[in-house]
């Protein structure tokens, strides 16, 4: 009789022993500074030093659980913006022949699914008055920060 582990039972596992609450977010925030680090030289070349200041920079960062709350409400909204992305680039796939390619239109959906993501997480997460915040009362200020931002685009894209 041969006994395995379910997906499920691995991944219940892996969170009860905190990977994905402190192991992945620690090894995301010391790869990304110990990238830009690396590609910026800012410290010079010596690959100690850079991993030194990366290892305590991702193990400070995790002190509190202000990150590990963080990721684990972004993540999963950041996971349904790629699903709608990708519908999006299916969809456009099919109209592919009438629709002209544009990256710009590209940035377009990208920039609003971005959008929606961080006003979704920002409304889950405690430490911005989330759990129950309403931004039907922030649409004016939300309207007038898009106008602002088409403004801007406008002014350093537009005709010269």
């Amino acid at each position: 009789m041969a006994y395995g582990f379910t997906i499920t039972e691995v991944l219940n596992m892996w969170q009860d022993q905190g990977v994905f609450a402190y192991a992945l977010p620690f090894l995301m925030i010391f790869a990304i500074v110990y990238g830009i680090l690396s590609k910026s030289k800012l410290l010079g070349e010596n690959k100690g030093v850079q991993a030194t200041i990366a290892l305590a920079f991702g193990l400070l960062a995790l002190q509190f659980d202000y990150v590990t709350n963080f990721y684990a409400i972004i993540f999963p909204y950041a996971g349904v913006g790629l699903s709608v992305l990708l519908v999006a680039l299916i969809l456009m796939g099919v109209a592919a022949d009438r629709i002209p390619k544009s990256e710009f239109v590209w940035f377009g959906i990208g920039l609003v699914i971005f959008v929606i993501i961080i006003l979704s997480s920002i409304t889950n997460f405690a430490w911005f008055g989330g759990m129950g915040y309403s931004w039907g009362y922030a649409w004016p200020a939300i309207l007038s920060g898009i106008i602002l931002l088409l403004l801007m685009a406008w002014i350093t894209f537009g005709n010269k």
